[in-house]
């Protein structure tokens, strides 16, 4: 999606950034997990087609991703931006008749990161990005039935289980953003900063010459 392509939302544990070909080597090589494929009800793609996949999540209308980034290691330039990625997060916008519903999918690949709270604050951070500047007011997720963790956190954040698929195996969350779901989100979220992709790296540029 083009709106994201410059946003960068700097949270404490997690920093989402717009999905560039910078990252794909790396998203490439989490998805040669069959855990990964699993969970996420992926298939295996080679690296020319994740190529691929990254130029038209940039550019449809109805997707917006960004790289999730371990913030502490990203803001004290321990490494490469490749180095700090943890996951990723999208919005997918489903139903075109209606543009305030999103599906949200999160996915931390790296296994170290699990159980610490970047997937809560990732989708936090999705969730307000979502609402504030997509419009979104009703979200859905729909997460496998064997992935307990996230169906639990997602009801930690308010979502209500509407569904089980016994045939796909997967369990359908949904949350409707009232005005007292949205006073809630932003009072999770006041402490992200909005910053400048492009700017951001023109700054890292300038001090490693």
């Amino acid at each position: 999606m083009k709106i994201n392509q410059n946003t960068v939302l700097q949270g404490k544990k997690v920093t989402l950034v717009p999905y560039t070909s910078a990252h794909v080597s790396r998203y490439h090589e989490w998805m040669k997990s069959e855990e990964l494929q699993r969970l996420t009800a992926s298939e295996p793609l080679s690296l020319e087609q994740e190529y691929e996949m990254q130029r038209s999540w940039q550019e449809d209308a109805d997707k917006c991703t960004f790289i999730v980034l371990d913030t502490e290691r990203w803001s004290g330039h321990t490494g490469t931006e490749e180095d700090c990625m943890v996951g990723d997060v999208n919005l997918f916008l489903t139903d075109m008749e209606d543009p305030t519903v999103g599906e949200i999918e999160v996915m931390i690949a790296e296994p170290s990161c699990r159980g610490q709270g970047f997937g809560k604050e990732t989708t936090l951070i999705m969730m307000f990005y979502g609402v504030m500047k997509l419009g979104i007011t009703k979200f859905e997720a729909k997460v496998g039935q064997e992935n307990e963790a996230s169906i639990s956190m997602f009801k930690k954040l308010h979502f209500k289980e509407v569904a089980v698929n016994r045939v796909f195996q997967e369990v359908t969350l949904k949350l409707d953003v009232n005005e007292q779901q949205r006073q809630w989100l932003l009072e999770q979220t006041n402490h992200v900063e909005e910053k400048n992709y492009n700017v951001l790296n023109l700054q890292t540029c300038a001090s490693e010459t």
